[in-house]
C-alpha cells in the first residue's frame, strides 16, 4: 500500500513510476485514479432486484406445481409479478 500511496502523491509520469516500481503503466494509471489505496472490490455485485417474500412464495408454489426450472417459472410469471 505504500507503493500505491507514493504513486498517488507523485508528479512523475506514468512510465517513470511504472519503471521504478516494476509494474505496468496501466496499473499506475488505475492506482492513481483511485480515491484510496485499498484494493478495489472484485467479484459479483449484489443482485439488482430482489423478490418480495410474497412473490417468492408464488414463484415457489408455481415451481412445485409445474416442476419447471425456476428461471422458466419466473419467465412464465413475469406478467403477473409487479
Amino acid at each position: 500500500m505504500a507503493v500505491r500511496r507514493a504513486i498517488q502523491h507523485s508528479q512523475e509520469s506514468l512510465q517513470a513510476l511504472a519503471t521504478r516500481h516494476g509494474i505496468n503503466p496501466k496499473t499506475v494509471a488505475i492506482w492513481r485514479k483511485r480515491p484510496t489505496v485499498q484494493n478495489a472490490r472484485m467479484g459479483p455485485t449484489s443482485a439488482s432486484t430482489v423478490l418480495t417474500p410474497e412473490v417468492k412464495a408464488i414463484a415457489m408454489a408455481f415451481h412445485r406445481h409445474t416442476r419447471l426450472p425456476l428461471d422458466d417459472c419466473l419467465y412464465a410469471l413475469q406478467a403477473t409479478i409487479p
